[in-house]
């Protein structure tokens, strides 16, 4: 399916949700406080929209985007700067980097396509440093309260239509509002994250409750810290 939309990704991502997309991965990056020349990984990559941002902020950064689908990166590699990225084909459950690898992970619209997505966090947990942070935007189950029902309306019938009028795939575009409804709540994922073993947990939500960044950090022992 990913690689169905891959050349029209970036664009639907815009007019679904009017640009704001654009505004919360800055925000992505802004929670992750990364040093200078530090190591970035972006799980889940697609085409690059994380990673490349980072990029661009910080060139001596050295910026990982993993991604099990190599259509998405392949556009990824054609934007500016794309060859600065280092592209790697993985799978978000078994991460082939070494423990404590990264100064911050992050990912955009992953972890409700994972099957396992506490086994996905332990994965980024993992390859973190002691004391860093990682990053997850992802959309959740619309809250029940007044933006329920214009949400539901908005994933269920709007976005879809978008999907086939700019990526001429209803069905890619169907799954989106369908594995959101499916994923589990805020409050959920902030629970999976703390069993991992991340700490100061925290998440916002945006458009009405549809999305959320979700941040903590890797527990922080006596022998080394980020940075």
């Amino acid at each position: 399916m990913f690689t169905r939309i891959a050349r029209r990704y970036d664009l639907v991502n815009r007019w679904m949700t009017w640009g704001q997309d654009l505004r919360w991965r800055r925000e992505v990056l802004n929670l992750t406080t990364l040093p200078v020349g530090g190591r970035l990984l972006d799980v889940g990559t697609g085409t690059g929209d994380l990673v490349l941002k980072a990029w661009q902020q910080d060139k001596s950064l050295l910026a990982v985007g993993a991604d099990f689908t190599p259509a998405m990166m392949h556009q990824g590699r054609l934007r500016p700067g794309g060859d600065s990225i280092q592209w790697v084909s993985s799978d978000a459950l078994d991460l082939p980097f070494m423990e404590g690898s990264f100064d911050a992970v992050v990912s955009a619209y992953l972890l409700r396509n994972v099957v396992d997505v506490e086994r996905s966090l332990t994965e980024q947990y993992r390859v973190l440093k002691h004391g860093c942070p990682v990053v997850c935007l992802d959309t959740t189950p619309p809250p029940g309260d007044f933006w329920h029902f214009p949400v539901r309306l908005y994933l269920r019938h709007i976005v879809p239509l978008i999907g086939k009028l700019i990526a001429g795939d209803i069905q890619a575009y169907e799954y989106l509002p369908q594995s959101t409804e499916r994923f589990i709540g805020v409050e959920a994922l902030a629970s999976c994250m703390l069993r991992v073993g991340f700490r100061d947990v925290q998440f916002r939500r945006f458009m009405g409750g549809a999305m959320a960044i979700h941040w903590g950090v890797k527990w922080v022992n006596t022998i080394s810290i980020c940075g």
